[in-house]
């Protein structure tokens, strides 16, 4: 659910829940407190401790030895307590809280914006969580992988931050350069043709107000369309296909956003993408405004120009310290990574989650109580 919080543990102190008085078992990152369960496990009790602090997911899906049902994972899900963050991530915790397992947001794992830019131990990561080595090209893993939809996304939604500043690897080969874009790539080769194309427009209809009324027009128009891209395809989560392609395809659109969203190079669309995502576009604006050619050609620039303004504001919203109203936008946009995930579509305002019902408003982490 979108907005709770739970506490965080390193390894070490579920590890220290160890017996019959306090039994936590882990699953992947998931910390559960099954000290109520030791009793009345119909195996024993002493079974269950001989995992207390331990990851039990191996041992539920052994055959040989006894695979569980799904009532044994309901289980462990009525008592989940946390989640497991590195004893990097701690640290930095501990120095910004006072707290080494201060709350997070289940979702996520996280409690606030600086959280985004704390670097992961790479290592760590893996081996907690079992999902991509950021020590290695990302999308190969992720082919090979044969995780579950439900874990994948999980997954990605629990962002990392590569260290330096730098990219992780995505294809590892000639294609990595083809991966990355400067935000400034976008205004060099988007620009010039709109203005020629607004040239054109303006020349062709030989009426300036309503020539700009058009134009106006596919600039409000593009500020729908990211907020219908943002939330039915980038985040197309619930329709996403079971499968590797699928999942592939989701991490290279959106998905590695997700996953690492303070990666700088890989925050605006690279232009060849820009291309097949705006071309149905086009042929929809002929479509619709099949009267006048100039008036279609209007309608497109001023949704292109939209997305430009788009594109430079999601790269300055994670980059730079912006007047006022780009400050409390840029807080807004941060917590749709950070906390959740399933709000706040708008990136340039928050006009169309207002109409939709979707404005992110999210209290401060607290933590919960656990028994």
């Amino acid at each position: 659910m979108p907005g709770r919080v739970l506490p965080t543990f390193t390894v070490a102190e579920v590890e220290s829940h160890n017996n019959a008085d306090s039994c936590y078992v882990t699953i992947g990152s998931q910390v559960y407190d099954i000290t109520s369960f030791v009793e009345d496990h119909p195996g024993g009790g002493d079974l269950v401790l001989e995992y207390a602090g331990k990851d039990v997911k191996e041992i539920l899906r052994d055959v040989g030895s006894h695979e569980h049902s799904e009532s044994a994972y309901e289980i462990l899900q009525d008592n989940l307590v946390g989640f497991l963050v590195s004893d990097s991530d701690a640290k930095c915790s501990k120095m910004q809280n006072g707290s080494s397992s201060g709350p997070v947001y289940a979702t996520t794992g996280m409690s606030r914006e600086e959280d985004l830019s704390v670097d992961t131990d790479y290592t760590h990561d893996y081996k907690t969580h079992k999902f991509l080595d950021l020590n290695k090209p990302l999308l190969l893993q992720l082919w090979n992988s044969g995780f579950s939809k439900e874990f994948y996304l999980e997954q990605i939604h629990r962002p990392r931050h590569y260290k330096g500043g730098e990219s992780a690897p995505l294809f590892g080969n000639f294609l990595e350069p083809l991966s990355k874009t400067a935000w400034y790539v976008v205004p060099i080769v988007w620009l010039p043709p709109i203005s020629y194309g607004t040239y054109l427009g303006f020349a062709g209809l030989g009426n300036a107000p309503a020539a700009a009324a058009y134009w106006l027009g596919g600039l409000f128009l593009w500020s729908l369309i990211e907020y219908l891209m943002h939330r039915f395809l980038f985040h197309i989560d619930g329709c996403l296909p079971d499968n590797r392609v699928g999942l592939c395809l989701h991490f290279l659109l959106h998905g590695i956003h997700h996953y690492l969203p303070m990666d700088r190079y890989r925050l605006v669309m690279p232009p060849t993408l820009f291309v097949v995502l705006a071309a149905p576009f086009w042929k929809l604006a002929h479509t619709v405004f099949f009267y006048n050619w100039h008036a279609a050609l209007l309608v497109y620039c001023g949704g292109v120009f939209g997305y430009i303004c788009y594109d430079l504001t999601h790269y300055f919203l994670h980059h730079r310290q912006l007047p006022s109203y780009y400050q409390s936008l840029k807080k807004y946009h941060l917590e749709h990574h950070f906390a959740d995930y399933e709000n706040g579509f708008g990136v340039t305002s928050r006009f169309w989650d207002r109409i939709f019902g979707t404005e992110l408003v999210t209290p401060p982490p607290k933590a919960v109580k656990t028994q």
